[in-house]
């Protein structure tokens, strides 16, 4: 591991617990009406995604059970198709992808 790929780590980290934080006690339904919401969380995907995006490719190769190509096309969608977002989509992500990420970064001693 490179040292930047820690502070990058520890980003993704982060911005992961921002989300699950964002979300304790919010149903689907308030989500959905709650453009703040949406965008926080929105946002922190895209941090996580550049920090995905700027990890060392010797890492990324030491840790293929982290989605990096997902996470980053992830980010290219929110970054660049602004029309094309689907609110269900963000959802299921932070529900059941954001977790299960932290899950494989806590396992990572950063």
């Amino acid at each position: 591991m490179q040292p930047k790929d820690k502070g990058l780590l520890w980003d993704m980290k982060t911005a992961g617990e921002e989300i699950q934080g964002f979300l304790k006690a919010v149903s689907y339904n308030d989500f959905v009406n709650d453009k703040r919401t949406r965008y926080a969380i929105e946002r922190q995907l895209l941090v996580i995604g550049e920090a995905a995006n700027h990890i060392s490719e010797e890492f990324k190769i030491e840790k293929p059970e982290i989605p990096w190509k997902r996470i980053i096309s992830l980010r290219n969608v929110l970054a660049h198709e602004y029309g094309d977002i689907l609110v269900d989509r963000i959802w299921n992500i932070s529900k059941s992808s954001v977790p299960e990420l932290l899950v494989l970064i806590s396992k990572i001693a950063i």
